[in-house]
C-alpha cells in the first residue's frame, strides 16, 4: 500500500495556474513505472494501484477532502476515472485527469491534431466560433461566425439530426481529409477539402486598436493561458502603446496558467497594481503551510500601459485564470465586466503526475488582495449583453463589443444592458469549461 502523498513546499509546487509553467516530471507511460511518478511510491501502474494511490491523493490534498466517504470500496470502480466521479464532493464540477500525452499536447505544445477551427451547435447549425492562425481552416478562409453547411456533401442539419456529426469530422489522425461547405454571413458559399494536421493554438486571436471619440481603444481576444501566451500577450500590449482605453474578451477562455492571467492583468494596470498581491492561494487544513501570494509583476522592458479601468468581455465560459484578471485587479483598478456571468471558479489544481497521468483535481482556493474570492455563482456582469455571432472578431454588431463601446463613449450601459440578478450562472453544472472548449476545437 502507498503512503499518503502530501503536497510539497509552496515555493516547490508546479500549479495549474501559477506563476511558472508547468513542467512534466516522472511517471511515464510504462505498465511497470511507479505510481506516483519521480521518486515517490515504487508500486506497479497496475489499476487497482492507481486508484489505491489517487484515493490516498485525495484524502490528503483534495480541497474538500472532508467530503469523500469514509469507507471506499475500490473494487466498485473500474478505473481512476469513475473513482474521481464517484467521490469528488457537490462543491467540484472542475477536478479532472488527463494522460500526460494530452497534458503534453494542450498545455506545453499548445498543439492538438484537426482542422484548426471551434465550432458550437445551435439547433440544427454549425457556427464557428474561432479560427485558429495558419491553420488549414484559416488558409482555406474560414472565419468566426461562418456556417458549415455540409460535409463531404452530406447536409449539416442530417448529420446532426441522425447524430453522425462528430463521426463525419473524422478520426483524430494527422492526414485524415474531409470537405467542408460553408456559408459566410452575407451570404457567400464556399467548399475546400481540409486535412488534419498537429494545429498550434495561437493564444490571442485577435487584436484592433480604434478611435471612438477622442479616445483610442485597444482590444483583443485571449484565448487561453497555455505555454505560448506571454509571447502572444507582449505582442498584443506592443501594440497597444498610449491606449486610453482597453478591452480584454476572454467569452471562450477557459483557464490555465496563473502566471500570465498575472501579465495579463498586469500589462494592463502597470505601476497601478505592480508590486501588490494578484492572487493569493489556500489549501485545505492540511496543508495551510503553502498557503501563497503571487503579486503583480513584469520582466524589465516589457511593454505595460498603466490603465486605471480595462474592460472584460465575459460569457459563462469564461472561467478559472480568466477569472482571476477580474477579482485580481478590482481591488486596485476599475474593472468593468460586459457580457454574462462568468463561470464560477474561484479555486485551482496542482497537477500531480502518476503513471501515464495527470490528475487536476481541486486543492486550493484563490482570493484577491481583500480578500475576496469564493464566486462559485460567478462573477456577475455590470453591463449583460448576449454573445452572437455576427461576423469576424471586431465586427460591428458583436453584442459584447458594442456595449463595451457603449460604455466608453457613456460612462455607462445602455439601459437594456444593466445588469440584472438573472445574472447568475447555476451552480453544480458538471461540465469543467475548459474541457468544454477542448472539445468545441476541431
Amino acid at each position: 500500500m502507498l503512503s499518503r502523498i502530501p503536497l510539497a513546499p509552496a515555493k516547490k509546487i508546479v500549479l495549474l495556474m501559477m506563476s511558472a509553467l508547468l513542467i512534466s516530471c516522472g511517471g511515464g507511460g510504462s505498465d511497470t513505472s511507479p505510481v506516483g511518478g519521480g521518486d515517490e511510491g515504487g508500486a506497479s501502474c497496475s489499476v487497482a494501484d492507481q486508484k489505491r494511490y489517487f484515493l490516498d491523493y485525495m484524502r490528503e490534498n483534495y480541497f474538500w477532502y472532508e467530503d469523500i466517504p469514509s469507507s471506499v470500496d475500490l473494487d466498485n470502480y473500474s478505473s481512476v476515472y469513475t473513482l474521481l466521479d464517484a467521490i469528488r464532493s457537490d462543491n467540484d464540477r472542475f477536478s479532472y485527469i488527463l494522460t500526460e500525452q494530452e497534458y503534453q499536447d494542450r498545455f506545453v505544445n499548445a498543439e492538438y491534431i484537426g482542422f484548426g477551427f471551434s465550432t458550437r451547435i445551435v439547433g440544427s447549425q454549425v457556427l464557428i466560433n474561432y479560427v485558429f492562425d495558419a491553420s488549414p481552416a484559416a488558409q482555406a478562409g474560414m472565419r468566426r461566425a461562418d456556417e458549415i453547411i455540409a460535409i463531404d456533401g452530406v447536409a449539416v442539419a442530417s448529420l446532426i439530426a441522425s447524430g453522425n456529426y462528430n463521426q463525419a469530422l473524422g478520426s483524430a489522425d494527422v492526414g485524415v481529409t474531409v470537405e467542408f461547405s460553408w456559408r459566410r454571413p452575407d451570404g457567400s458559399e464556399f467548399t475546400e477539402v481540409l486535412s488534419k494536421v498537429e494545429v498550434e493554438t495561437n493564444t490571442v486571436l485577435a487584436t484592433e486598436r480604434f478611435q471612438l471619440g477622442d479616445r483610442e481603444v485597444g482590444y483583443y481576444v485571449l484565448n487561453s493561458f497555455i505555454g505560448r501566451t506571454g509571447e502572444d500577450l507582449n505582442e498584443a500590449y506592443n501594440a497597444f502603446a498610449g491606449v486610453d482605453d482597453l478591452v480584454i474578451d476572454v467569452r471562450y477562455n477557459g483557464g490555465g496558467l496563473i502566471r500570465y492571467a498575472n501579465q495579463a492583468a498586469t500589462q494592463a494596470a502597470g505601476n497601478n497594481v505592480i508590486g501588490h498581491t494578484f492572487v493569493s492561494l489556500r489549501f485545505n487544513d492540511k496543508n495551510s503551510e503553502n498557503n501563497y501570494s503571487s503579486l503583480f509583476e513584469l520582466i524589465e522592458g516589457v511593454q505595460q500601459l498603466d490603465l486605471n479601468r480595462v474592460f472584460v468581455l465575459t460569457t459563462a465560459s469564461s472561467c478559472s485564470s480568466s477569472e482571476l484578471i477580474i477579482n485580481g485587479l478590482k481591488p486596485f483598478i476599475d474593472v468593468v465586466v460586459i457580457g454574462q456571468a462568468t463561470c464560477g471558479k474561484p479555486v485551482g489544481q496542482s497537477p500531480d503526475p502518476f503513471c501515464d497521468k495527470r490528475s487536476f483535481v481541486i486543492n486550493f482556493e484563490t482570493v484577491n488582495a481583500d480578500g475576496e474570492g469564493r464566486y462559485f455563482d460567478g462573477i456577475p456582469a455590470d453591463c449583460t449583453a448576449s454573445d452572437i455571432l455576427v461576423g469576424d472578431w471586431g465586427a460591428s454588431g458583436d453584442p459584447l463589443l458594442d456595449e463595451a463601446k457603449y460604455y466608453i463613449a457613456n460612462n455607462s450601459c445602455r439601459a437594456s444592458g444593466s445588469a440584472t440578478t438573472q445574472n447568475v450562472r447555476q451552480p453544480n453544472e458538471r461540465a469543467h469549461p475548459l474541457l468544454e472548449q477542448w472539445a468545441s476545437e476541431h
